[in-house]
């Protein structure tokens, strides 16, 4: 090993290090946000797939929570935390075939420092968590094949199969890896195309992507007609597609999109000093493609800016080879200024919540907090205690039937609702309404017993997320009550208020969202 190898060694030792202890931090002060929740219910009803995602994400929380047996905001996040961790070292290892370990040390800084691989999918637990790691896994091998082809066996044709698969089992970007790929060998290694291990790898994928298949096939093809009314608008929206290209500007930290961004412009010169000038080649096919896929998709329908941000990984590296090269010593100021941005925006933020709160949002009283971020990690703590309380003096006066049951008709704040308040008061869930607006929680609904006639249950509606419960659920009970208020504050400041409604004797069984169960 040489000298320059150890010294990155070590440097990048104390960066996974400490980004993970920070992170644990973070954990403890930011609550759950709406998707987390959410990802919540495909650890309570595993399946081969879910409504909108692969099942990946749902068997990861069942890991790093023990079965649901430890549930909090860390064992939640702990997975996506050390997957962000192990794909910060594949990253330097594939820096080091590259060009050498200053040039992977540059590139796991960017992972780093990014907003979207080191705090959105590093920290918050998303499909994507999980999917990077995998990413990150399956690019290592590609330029490992492509570097050192006589060192490139059978074991690792089946390693890059699975880790695409796997990549894919936890959101279906996971195929572009194979779209990249199959373009690099196409373009650049036709003569790849007559070797078995191409097909064996691909078959490999093909295997791990069979309980989605399955699970469609049970469900109609559920996830590709919803996905489909999402890429099915008419006309160019060059509104959509600003939103598009500057919130990947700002997810992927505006610093860390500069460096890329320079390192692209001088690709021919990031190709005379790597290792191998066809692994840039890959690595391109492995990041544009995607990026201009849904840069193309933004014109014509709402996209969101993280949609890109695995694109990106190729382009980390690409960065690492060009600013490894820029100087002789040390790193790049503007990377360390990357990273002191990344660092500032976090704690600017922490301060804004904790210290120096303020209504950022609706101050009107029917919608107050709406667009408010702060509402969206804080808050459901306190109104659980307080809403425990509501349903203890409920009990005791027999203001409500015994366990009267939570309904949402929404899968925000149907998240919040299930971890933070119904499940530590073993209350049932039970959602009212269409599929498109309840998403998994149809699947719930028929894991168990559902409302019956002449049961009272409770309705929550944050000022944040206003909804009108008579509207919703007036078909159903007799009446519903003035609802009680219990506002969150925060240093004096009212940040928003949560209503919490009685429904009084159910008069009319709502229909089922999924139809009779199988």
């Amino acid at each position: 090993m040489s000298t320059l190898t150890s010294t990155y060694q070590k440097k990048l030792f104390w960066l996974v290090g400490i980004t993970v202890l920070l992170k644990m931090v973070l954990s403890y002060f930011v609550e759950l946000g709406n998707d987390e929740v959410y990802y919540y219910t495909y650890a309570v009803q595993s399946d081969w797939n879910h409504f909108d995602h692969p099942p990946m994400v749902g068997w990861m929380i069942k890991l790093t929570t023990l079965n649901l047996y430890w549930v909090s905001e860390l064992s939640m996040r702990i997975g996506a935390i050390i997957a962000s961790a192990l794909a910060t070292v594949v990253i330097f290892e594939t820096g080091i075939l590259l060009k050498n370990a200053k040039a992977g040390f540059i590139a796991a800084l960017l992972y780093s420092f990014s907003i979207y691989t080191s705090i959105i999918a590093g920290l918050f637990v998303l499909p994507d968590s999980p999917q990077l790691l995998f990413f990150t896994l399956s690019i290592y091998c590609m330029v490992k094949w492509v570097s050192k082809p006589f060192t490139f066996k059978f074991d690792d044709w089946i390693l890059l199969g699975l880790f695409i698969g796997l990549a894919t089992l936890s959101k279906v970007h996971g195929l572009f890896l194979w779209a990249g790929f199959g373009a690099f060998i196409l373009f650049h290694k036709i003569e790849s195309v007559k070797q078995r291990n191409v097909y064996v790898a691909f078959l490999v994928t093909v295997i791990c992507i069979l309980p989605i298949i399955f699970w469609n096939f049970q469900n109609d093809f559920i996830t590709y007609t919803f996905h489909s009314k999402r890429v099915t608008h008419s006309g160019i929206s060059l509104d959509s597609f600003l939103q598009q290209v500057l919130g990947e500007f700002i997810y992927q930290n505006p610093l860390v999109y500069v460096v890329c961004l320079i390192a692209l412009i001088n690709t021919r010169k990031v190709k005379l000093i790597a290792n191998s000038k066809a692994a840039i080649n890959l690595l391109l096919w492995l990041s544009l493609p995607l990026i201009f896929t849904f840069w193309l998709l933004s014109l014509f329908n709402p996209t969101l800016p993280h949609w890109t941000g695995p694109g990106f990984i190729a382009l980390f590296l690409i960065a690492g080879v060009y600013w490894g090269n820029y100087t002789s010593k040390g790193i790049p100021n503007l990377l360390k200024w990357a990273g002191g941005l990344l660092g500032g925006l976090i704690i600017a933020f922490l301060l804004l919540v904790y210290t120096f709160p303020t209504q950022l949002g609706s101050a009107k009283i029917e919608n107050l907090g709406e667009y408010n971020p702060i509402n969206d990690v804080t808050g459901w703590r306190h109104f659980s205690k307080e809403f425990e309380k509501l349903v203890t003096q409920d009990r005791k006066l027999n203001k409500m039937s015994l366990n009267a049951p939570i309904v949402i008709n929404k899968w925000f704040p149907g998240g919040h609702i299930l971890f933070y308040t119904a499940t530590p008061m073993q209350l049932k869930v039970i959602a009212i309404g269409n599929i498109e607006d309840v998403h998994k929680f149809a699947w719930l609904n028929q894991e168990q017993e559902g409302l019956k006639i002449g049961e009272d249950a409770y309705c929550i509606v944050p000022s944040n997320l206003p909804s009108n419960p008579q509207q919703v659920y007036g078909p159903y009970f007799e009446k519903i009550l003035t609802p009680d208020t219990i506002p969150i504050k925060m240093k004096g400041v009212v940040l928003r208020n949560f209503y919490v409604y009685r429904l009084k004797y159910c008069k009319q069984l709502p229909p089922s969202i999924l139809g009779t169960k199988k």
